[in-house]
C-alpha cells in the first residue's frame, strides 16, 4: 500500500508522515529530502545550478536512497545531515525547479515506492508520482500557525520573515502543489501531530478491509 501525503510547506507533511510510517511500519519517503540530495551532489561536484540537462544528468547516475532510520545516502554515503546546511536550504528551490530535474526524481520515487508498502510525502504526490496511491491526503494550515512551525526549524528567524518566505514559497510551487481528486483534504491548524496521524492511520484501515 502507498499512502501519498501533499501539502504546502509547513503543513506538517513531513512530521506527520515520519510518524505515521512508523505507526504502521511502512517505509518513509520524504521527496523533498532527495531534491536536496541531488542539490549537495551538485555543490559538491561543482554542477551549475541553472544547467538542467546537467543536473538531471547528475541525478540519474547517483540515485538516492533510504537506508535504516530514514538515513539518506548517495552512493552509500550517509547525507542525512549535510543536506539540512543552510546552504542546502537557499539552492534546493533553484534545482527542485527544472522539469527534467524532476522528471528523474519522479521516476525514482516511484521506483522506490514499488518495493513495498510506503508512506510517500512531499508535492504532486497524488496527483503525478503516485496517482495510484490506495491513500491520497492533502494537509493544509492557516499561514500564521504554518509561520509559527517553520520557528521550529528555523530558530531566530522572525515570524514575519518566515510568513514572507510562505508567500513566495506557495507561489512558486503552486504549479506542483494541488490535492488530488480523490485526496482527503485535512486542515491541521489546530490538531495536534498525534491526532492527525491518528486520523490518517484510521483512513489506511478503512482502505484495507
Amino acid at each position: 500500500m502507498i499512502v501519498a501525503i501533499d501539502g504546502p510547506a509547513g503543513s506538517g507533511k513531513s512530521t506527520v508522515a515520519s510518524r505515521l510510517a512508523e505507526r504502521l511500519g511502512f517505509r518513509y519517503l520524504d521527496t523533498g529530502a532527495m531534491y536536496r540530495a541531488v542539490t549537495w551532489l551538485a555543490l559538491r561536484d561543482g554542477v551549475a545550478l541553472d544547467d538542467e540537462e546537467a543536473l538531471a544528468s547528475l541525478s540519474r547516475a547517483h540515485p538516492v536512497s533510504f537506508a535504516e532510520h530514514d538515513a539518506v545516502e548517495i552512493d552509500g554515503e550517509d547525507v542525512t545531515a549535510a543536506i539540512r546546511e543552510p546552504e542546502i536550504d537557499r539552492c534546493v528551490p533553484i534545482v527542485a525547479r527544472h522539469p527534467a530535474v524532476r522528471a528523474v526524481m519522479r521516476e525514482r520515487q516511484r521506483a522506490l515506492g514499488l518495493l513495498g508498502d510506503a508512506v510517500i510525502e512531499g508535492r504532486d504526490i497524488g496527483t503525478v508520482v503516485a496517482p495510484e496511491a490506495e491513500v491520497k491526503v492533502f494537509l493544509v494550515a492557516d499561514e500564521a500557525e504554518r509561520a509559527r512551525r517553520r520557528t521550529v526549524d528555523r530558530p531566530g528567524v522572525g515570524v514575519e520573515t518566515l510568513t514572507s518566505d510562505l508567500r513566495k514559497r506557495d507561489e512558486r510551487d503552486a504549479v506542483n502543489t494541488r490535492p488530488a481528486a480523490d485526496a482527503l483534504l485535512l486542515d491541521t491548524t489546530e490538531l495536534t501531530i498525534d491526532e492527525v496521524v491518528e486520523r490518517i492511520a484510521g483512513l489506511v484501515a478503512e482502505r484495507r478491509t
